[in-house]
């Protein structure tokens, strides 16, 4: 019998499921929802499917050397090409050549390589390549780069401000602000995600320019070798040692070899036209400017290639050298031969030293020798041996120098790129030219224009206070003579009566700091007790000017008779380069350093301090902007001790000269033949007084013609200046510190690149107490000899030269 079931009554509605309620309610008075929103969420992006293709190098080459070369100057090795190959192949697939990824992909690469100093040659085998490739991978969406992303690594975890916000808006289910905002098309992220947008410094420390002085020891220098197969500078791997195996020594002579030969290449005088107007042998004569005839081409002829080529004339470049019978011999890369000198002269005439040991060019003819003809090379020596036979010289000549500007590759107030050179090259570690020059240099002209308002005020009565970018060098101060310590107080004095912001940036003191060697059993100056006292008294001077030690750098050079290297050299020429003095004997200086940027606390953030550098070594202000040699040689009296001796010149040799047309020459403004200095009036500027006024200056409209000036200048030329200029040009056009024998001027061979002037810097204090004192300019680069602080022959008289930064210097004299 089945249930019975209840029976509502059907005065009752049947009970129908309430509606679900779009807000669940803990509180449903209040209507507050018993679970939180589902945030506002972006989608991310859906990643494009990308087949990866195999894409042979040969195929990417063309857009390749498009971008690379072309554009960015960059050269591509093999291996390079087939990463960058495998890479687009593999994240762009099919179109990288239709929709243009492959493109935007090798523009990137090309960018971050310049951005981190990679050099001119893109390597494959390089991590810089591969780190490149790296970051690029992980930035890759579909076979585009997505540039909204944050490259940088080491700030991917920290949020700014208005992410945070955003971040915040998200989680309260609101739209974030910036989340679906378009990023700049332009923006690359070669540059700007790797930091290197220009941005103006906030930091008060970083308006200062001493805030951008670096002093680079020649044993922190990077050591550079050119590569003859490459035509470009590559970096010695190797590690270096005081104590290398004798390979390296001939390593240091064909690595100056290779340079200045690159060099000669590069010049106009030594590239052939096509289309030659004649077919005559060229040869080192003189013209009306006493320099190479525009006309001629000039061809350099290995040694080896003289064999069998009896009377035929040729120029030679090669290393003068000394037989082991006495006689002197040009040597190359390819052989050696005797040379005569007995009818040579040089060109221009008495322009500049001719040492063994220097780089030099000779035209002459080749003569053999009857025993010796046909039988190749002299004794058993073999290809690079003593070829037979003899070289007669008649015209010797230096290498001609090469502007910095040229060498680096660009032109003009903005470095226009002129092509070529090697800018990319970061010779000094500070990064190279074509990366950082334009970039500092904008930057200096900032800080120099917010400085020069700070110091200008309308309550100054000097409308044109003193710079604070001036250099101050001070050279052979000898502490062991108490005269020396007083005009070192005179000068100091001189320098901290000038205003506020005014102070100069840098001073520079160089050896010898003793007269003569000390720990070299029993000399004049004593041991290292006595040596010790002496920097002591030199603290004391400084200790005297807290105001100079608190805003100023001062760099300690040292010299031959300096700790610790005079110990065994006794005085003689020690190797080089070498280190600076030890701070067993510089404690006190240091310690009068601290002292006085203490009395400041923490208001400065720039404080002074003392640097004691190698011999030589360089300033870098400004990075690769300021480039300042700093270097204590006799370099003068060992020139004088082991020139060679040439033939005078003819007597009718100036009548000659006066006999051709005026039209062909090109004079200074001072009106000499010789002068150092042919290619640009503007490079010119000769300051020998002791006021720093230009003595060798003429005025333009009454400038006398050639013949009056061949008559009337020569005479008036003071033997000072004659021996400046014959000492600048022959360093410069040898591009080396040390262009001597080994036997005469030693030198460390795995460090001898720290000595090459190439290419050339901006200024170069060459401190040499047997030659005058001199600022001259050369190919624009500004040699200055402030001689010793004790001006010989004239008691209480002290001096010193003044370099203004990116200008000239001028010699300067007190009395104490």
């Amino acid at each position: 019998m089945p249930a019975n079931k209840p029976i509502a009554a059907s005065i009752f509605a049947p009970k129908t499921p309430a509606p679900a309620n779009p807000i669940p309610s803990s509180s449903p008075a209040f209507g507050t929802p018993a679970h939180t929103l589902k945030p506002f969420a972006i989608a991310p992006p859906t990643k494009a499917t990308i087949l990866p293709i195999l894409l042979p190098p040969a195929t990417l080459r063309p857009l390749a050397f498009r971008t690379f070369t072309k554009k960015h100057s960059l050269t591509l090795t093999s291996s390079a090409l087939q990463e960058l190959a495998t890479f687009i192949g593999r994240h762009c697939g099919s179109g990288w050549r239709e929709e243009g990824l492959a493109e935007k992909v090798l523009e990137e690469v090309a960018k971050s390589w310049k951005n981190r100093n990679g050099g001119v040659i893109v390597d494959g085998n390089s991590n810089e390549l591969k780190d490149i490739l790296k970051t690029l991978e992980g930035n890759m969406s579909g076979g585009r780069i997505v540039t909204g992303r944050d490259l940088s690594r080491q700030n991917s975890l920290i949020l700014d401000p208005s992410q945070e916000a955003d971040l915040a808006n998200t989680r309260l289910g609101l739209r974030p602000t910036n989340a679906l905002t378009r990023d700049d098309s332009a923006t690359s992220f070669g540059m700007s995600g790797l930091g290197v947008e220009e941005e103006e410094p906030d930091d008060e420390g970083l308006i200062h320019p001493r805030k951008w002085l670096k002093v680079v020891s020649a044993y922190d220098q990077p050591r550079m070798l050119y590569n003859v197969t490459k035509k470009h500078f590559e970096r010695d791997p190797s590690k270096p040692s005081l104590m290398p195996s004798a390979s390296h020594k001939t390593t240091v002579f064909r690595n100056r070899y290779n340079v200045i030969h690159q060099r000669l290449l590069r010049n106009e005088a030594f590239q052939s036209s096509s289309v030659a107007s004649t077919k005559a042998v060229p040869a080192l004569k003189r013209s009306a400017s006493s320099n190479l005839t525009a006309q001629q081409t000039h061809k350099i002829t290995p040694i080896a290639n003289l064999l069998g080529r009896h009377g035929s004339n040729h120029m030679l470049l090669g290393l003068l050298s000394i037989l082991p019978t006495g006689s002197l011999a040009i040597s190359d890369l390819t052989g050696t031969i005797s040379l005569d000198l007995s009818h040579a002269v040089a060109l221009p005439e008495d322009s500049a030293w001719f040492t063994p040991g220097m780089i030099i060019l000779v035209d002459g003819v080749y003569e053999e020798e009857e025993e010796s003809t046909g039988k190749g090379l002299g004794n058993s020596n073999g290809v690079g041996g003593i070829i037979g036979g003899r070289f007669q010289g008649f015209f010797l000549g230096q290498p001609p120098c090469e502007k910095r500007k040229v060498t680096l590759g660009v032109s003009g107030l903005d470095d226009h790129t002129i092509g070529g050179g090697f800018g990319w090259i970061d010779f000094l570690g500070v990064g190279s030219e074509r990366a950082m020059g334009s970039k500092m240099r904008k930057l200096e002209q900032r800080i120099i224009r917010k400085s020069r308002q700070t110091r200008s005020s309308p309550a100054d009565s000097d409308p044109d206070p003193p710079s604070c970018t001036r250099v101050v060098i001070l050279g052979e101060l000898n502490l062991d003579q108490p005269r020396a310590l007083q005009a070192l107080r005179k000068i100091l004095a001189i320098y901290s009566t000038e205003p506020e912001g005014s102070t100069p940036m840098t001073f520079v003191l160089m050896g010898n700091f003793a007269q003569y060697a000390v720990m070299a059993g029993g000399g004049a100056s004593g041991g290292s007790v006595e040596y010790k006292e002496y920097f002591d008294a030199l603290a004391s001077v400084l200790a005297d000017f807290p105001t100079l030690l608190q805003s100023s750098t001062f760099v300690f050079v040292p010299g031959d008779n300096d700790a610790w290297a005079s110990s065994f050299g006794g005085g003689a020429a020690v190797p080089l380069p070498r280190k600076g003095v030890p701070e067993l004997f510089t404690s006190r200086v240091r310690r009068a350093f601290a002292a006085a940027n203490a009395e400041l606390g923490g208001e400065r953030k720039c404080p002074g301090e003392a640097i004691w550098t190698t011999n030589p070594a360089r300033l870098s202000v400004f990075g690769p902007s300021h480039e300042i040699v700093l270097f204590r040689d006799d370099m003068s009296a060992r020139l004088r001790r082991t020139a060679v001796r040439l033939k005078p010149s003819r007597p009718d040799a100036q009548e000659d000269q006066e006999s051709e047309p005026p039209s062909t020459t090109k004079k200074s403004k001072s009106g000499d033949a010789d002068d150092i200095d042919d290619d640009d009036d503007d490079d010119v500027d000769m300051a020998n007084a002791p006021d720093g006024t230009d003595a060798m200056e003429v005025d333009v409209d009454s400038a006398p013609t050639l013949k009056q000036s061949k008559t009337k200048t020569n005479p008036e030329i003071p033997h000072d200046v004659r021996s400046a200029r014959r000492l600048v040009k022959t360093m410069l056009d040898q591009g080396y510190l040390c262009p001597f024998r080994h036997a005469i001027r030693p030198v460390h061979w795995d460090h001898a690149g720290a000595l090459h002037l190439y290419p050339l810097p901006t200024a170069m204090v060459l401190a040499d107490p047997t030659a005058p004192p001199f600022c001259i300019t050369y190919e624009g680069c500004h040699v200055m000899n402030p001689g010793p602080v004790l001006v010989t022959g004239r008691r209480g008289v002290g001096r010193w030269v003044e370099y203004e930064l990116g200008g000239t210097g001028r010699v300067r004299e007190c009395l104490f």
